[in-house]
């Protein structure tokens, strides 16, 4: 079974859609998808810098846009009859539902434009960041987190989970981190995923309201619990709640052992999630498209799932 996976904020680097760029169909999409985020995503993709694609309001777009983008030049008739299951990690989430066709990407990129201003804005209330923590033992990991008041909104898999919270308490877990792990800071200009994103999801609810929403044509599973959710108004409501609950990724990567995945492939911006699934689903194919050049090794082994099926 094929599974098309799609990572969430963090795995954006700057100029990482410069060789993406050259391929016309890739430009047309992305460049589609810009005017509706009311943001230049082929700039941000290509020339700003680190601070500037930092920026929440920022990255949400640019990495759903590009996981768009990707999909839509890897599998351009869709995932029917080809991909077993799907699933996001994060902001990720939203590409995967708009694959799966529960959101149009019109839509998906508005509720993406619209949740990145909002997590932004909640964000400037408190200074916020998370870090991620690689290694330890996990109850151990557990209770220096809540030692020093920090939420764990992401829990990974394969060893690691990510804290989020003030920079105070933040700064707290790096000078007192849990024995035998590494704590680095990520990326992010917020604690994501945690009760300081209260505020946007009252706004995202108002704003989901309006979408025209299908039922997933294929298997689309939850950041909330790993498992798969049948009905697009279910699909959505999970993503605006999602904002200020953990992600479990963990449990969607046991989900999909489960369902018998044995070829995995990452959407760019690729990397972050083919790392995790190397740890925690041994055994399993992936790759991750982080340029044009992997278009050719995914192709090939969708080309194999769709022999076996």
């Amino acid at each position: 079974m094929l599974a098309i996976v799609c990572p969430g904020q963090g795995s954006q680097t700057p100029g990482f859609l410069a060789p993406w760029l050259e391929l016309a169909a890739f430009r047309e999409r992305l460049e589609s998808l810009s005017d509706v985020a009311g943001l230049d995503l082929v700039a941000h993709g290509t020339t700003s810098d680190a601070e500037t694609i930092k920026d929440t309001a920022v990255a949400q777009p640019l990495i759903v846009g590009a996981g768009l983008a990707a999909a839509a030049v890897l599998l351009p008739s869709g995932p029917a009859g080809t991909v077993g299951v799907t699933a996001g990690h994060s902001v990720g989430e939203i590409t995967a539902a708009a694959f799966a066709g529960v959101l149009s990407d019109h839509d998906a990129m508005v509720l993406v434009r619209e949740r990145g201003a909002a997590m932004a804005a909640a964000s400037a209330r408190t200074p916020t960041g998370m870090s991620a923590v690689l290694g330890g033992d996990p109850a151990e990991v557990a209770a220096v987190l809540e030692r020093h008041g920090l939420t764990a909104a992401n829990a990974n898999g394969a060893g690691q989970t990510v804290a989020a919270g003030t920079l105070d308490q933040l700064a707290a877990l790096a000078a007192d981190p849990p024995a035998k792990a590494r704590v680095i800071a990520l990326p992010v200009a917020g604690a994501f995923h945690t009760h300081h994103m209260a505020p946007a999801v009252e706004a995202l609810g108002q704003l989901a309201q309006g979408f025209d929403v299908s039922d997933p044509g294929v298997t689309l599973l939850s950041n909330r619990d790993g498992s798969a959710v049948t009905t697009g108004a279910e699909v959505v409501s999970r993503l605006v709640q999602q904002v200020s609950n953990p992600v479990r990724w963990d449990l969607c990567m046991r989900t999909m052992v489960e369902q018998g995945v044995t070829t995995l492939i990452e959407l760019a911006p690729a990397g972050t999630l083919v790392g995790l699934a190397k740890r925690g689903m041994p055994g399993v194919t992936t790759v991750a498209v982080k340029t044009p050049d992997d278009l050719v090794a995914a192709q090939q082994l969708i080309s194999d799932e769709a022999q076996k099926a």
